[in-house]
């Protein structure tokens, strides 16, 4: 992103009720860049880690590299050939976590990039995850589904907003 860039919301959902997935969809070719700020982000059960998804494509088009830390020990690692960009963060249902998404270029004609920020306190154990994810496909992205590895719901007031970002 640019210095000078211009936010604009496109849309938020805050969970009325707990839902398995938050879609996002017809979004226009507006603007240069997307981010989505997920807050509030807790899951009914389990450990289940993040997934983004472009467009409904299920195919293996996606790969991403990772570095995490909880200020005493660091892990890397990386993946290709995924079905979705998956996060390390593995969510859980007492401690509420933000996730930031960057997607570069969305609307352009090469592969599209995003930037995965994602941080939480953990109950007094705090863990940061800085994620590059690749999509595969040339395609404009025209819509994201958030949704997790369990399938298990979102609990009610997790908050997702879509911006789109123009550079001034």
């Amino acid at each position: 992103m640019t210095a000078g860039a211009t936010y604009e919301k496109i849309a938020t959902t805050t969970l009325g009720s707990a839902a398995s997935s938050i879609t996002f969809s017809s979004i226009a070719a507006s603007w240069t860049d997307l981010r989505l700020v997920l807050g509030n982000l807790v899951v009914a059960s389990g450990t289940p880690s993040l997934q983004l998804q472009f467009n409904g494509d299920t195919a293996a088009n996606y790969s991403n590299t990772y570095l995490a830390g909880s200020g005493t020990a660091a892990v890397s690692g990386s993946g290709t050939g995924q079905a979705q960009i998956n996060s390390s963060f593995a969510l859980n249902a007492t401690t509420p976590i933000a996730i930031f998404v960057d997607a570069f270029s969305y609307s352009g004609a090469t592969y599209k990039t995003v930037l995965i920020n994602e941080a939480g306190d953990l109950n007094g154990s705090g863990y940061v995850t800085a994620r590059v994810g690749l999509w595969r496909s040339t395609a404009a992205i025209t819509s994201i589904t958030i949704k997790n590895s369990l399938a298990v719901n979102y609990n009610t007031g997790t908050t997702a907003t879509l911006y789109g970002i123009k550079a001034a």
